[in-house]
């Protein structure tokens, strides 16, 4: 019995499917894709992840020997027959073709990302039955990558119009998510999604996928900080120690601190603390200490923060006008951070000719946790059947829900001068009729990535990342 029983990833409902096609089916072709959302784009990332993670490995008998057990004390059917036909005719690896988009890339929402299809006719029950580990397994990486991504374009472009350059871009959102994950996996992947478009992070698990998954060495990189606790242990009285110990211990020539200061009173500390009594070991440490502040209001207190800071330390101004706090010292805001305040944060500072260099983000619940499969409206429809031979469209067009309107037939994703991407049949592109791959000649940027229990491309994340790149 293996750690994760493949045959129970599944809605329970799938089990009894196999009764329920027409005689005479031999092969099924499904696709994913967005059907709408919140971007009009969409990453696509994370399926070479389940991949290794999943589908490398076989089924033995004791998974069926399990499946059936729960099934059948759940009131449903099990294909018994079915899954030993896998076992004993592919030594218990999945007889499916899976084809995709290269991992990376930003695909218009309503095309195809991904199909699927089964390799073996005695299998066509197999390609619907995937589809609930198959979809959960792609549509988080894919929207926390999306989302990370569009952030990444805002700051973007607060910093060509406040600083001229976009140099350190790549450390302005840092992931905070991890504790406020639904999982250690969702952690592991959501995190791991994130550093497609970022180089920070303080969750170590999405290290630890990077690495086993697409190979990377080390994605992403991180600072010594301080939390509350270490700041409280202190006492109110020795607020200033602390502080002073967190500039002996980890400041220096090159090094980078961030000191959380709202324990008690933020405008104390920074106009008693860092702009008082500490002001010139910050000066002089030859290094650079960060400011956090963690509680109210965040567009206010960011403003706020950084206006005294610069009455403190002093500012100087970039080529564009805007000011731009010394080396030594800058802000990171953690609080209250997600999509719709970090725009609101950067513009309140554009209005106050304050440049985005001085600040970086911390995203935690709203980076990892705060989406779901309707954020890009994800779905798995099948779209074509093989029926004794014959292959024929399946779709769906709901009179009351149009907008769930399906694709049909087998699909092809081809470059669009127009719109970037379009889903066309794959018949279009001179494929076989009776070919069962999902590779269409011509330029079908779908690739197929998985067949029968190997991985065909094996992709490394500087490749993911470059997909990716705005």
């Amino acid at each position: 019995m293996t750690a994760h029983n493949l045959i129970l990833n599944v809605d329970s409902y799938k089990a009894s499917h196999f009764l329920q096609y027409p005689p005479g089916t031999q092969y099924i072709s499904s696709y994913i894709e967005c059907r709408g959302g919140d971007f009009s784009e969409a990453v696509f990332f994370g399926l070479q992840a389940f991949v290794k993670e999943y589908l490398l490995q076989p089924i033995h008998a004791g998974d069926i020997d399990e499946a059936e057990t729960i099934f059948k004390s759940h009131g449903l059917p099990f294909h018994r027959a079915g899954w030993e036909h896998i076992l004993h005719h592919h030594g218990g690896l999945l007889p499916l073709e899976i084809s995709a988009i290269p991992e990376g890339t930003p695909v218009p929402l309503h095309n195809v990302m991904l199909q699927v299809v089964n390799t073996d006719p005695a299998c066509f029950w197999l390609t619907s039955y995937i589809e609930t580990a198959l979809v959960r397994a792609i549509w988080y990486p894919v929207t926390v990558a999306t989302q990370s991504r569009e952030i990444k374009k805002v700051i973007a472009g607060y910093l060509d119009a406040t600083a001229g350059s976009r140099t350190g871009l790549e450390f302005m959102l840092h992931d905070f998510g991890a504790r406020g994950a639904s999982s250690l996996e969702s952690a592991m992947l959501g995190g791991m999604a994130h550093l497609v478009n970022f180089h920070g992070t303080d969750t170590v698990s999405a290290l630890v996928a990077a690495r086993r998954f697409y190979g990377a060495d080390m994605p992403a990189f991180s600072i010594p900080a301080a939390e509350h606790s270490t700041m409280t242990a202190w006492g109110r009285d020795r607020e200033e120690d602390a502080y002073a110990n967190m500039l002996r211990r980890f400041a220096g020539p090159g090094h980078t601190l961030a000191v959380v200061s709202d324990s008690y009173d933020l405008w104390h500390a920074i106009e008693n603390i860092w702009g008082g009594s500490l002001r010139q070991q910050v000066i002089d440490s030859g290094g650079t200490l960060v400011v956090r502040p963690d509680s109210g209001d965040p567009v206010a207190i960011v403003s706020e923060s950084l206006e005294r800071l610069m009455r403190i330390f002093g500012a100087r101004r970039n080529a564009h006008g805007y000011r731009i706090l010394p080396d030594f010292i800058r802000l990171i805001q953690g609080d209250g951070v997600s999509r719709s305040s970090i725009p609101e944060i950067l513009q309140a500072l554009k209005e106050r000719r304050i440049s985005a260099e001085n600040i970086t983000f911390g995203m935690g619940g709203e980076l990892l946790q705060k989406v779901d499969r309707d954020t890009l409206s994800f779905a798995m429809k099948a779209s074509a059947i093989c029926i004794d031979g014959h292959w024929h469209d399946v779709w769906k067009d709901p009179v009351t829900g149009p907008e769930k309107k399906s694709k049909r037939g087998r699909l092809a994703l081809v470059a669009d001068p127009a719109a970037g991407m379009r889903t066309v049949r794959l018949e279009s592109l001179g494929s076989s009729s009776q070919g069962l791959s999902s590779h269409a000649m011509g330029h079908n940027l779908l690739r197929p990535v998985y067949r029968n229990g190997q991985l065909l491309l094996d992709t490394s994340f500087d490749e993911v990342r470059a997909q990716a790149r705005i």
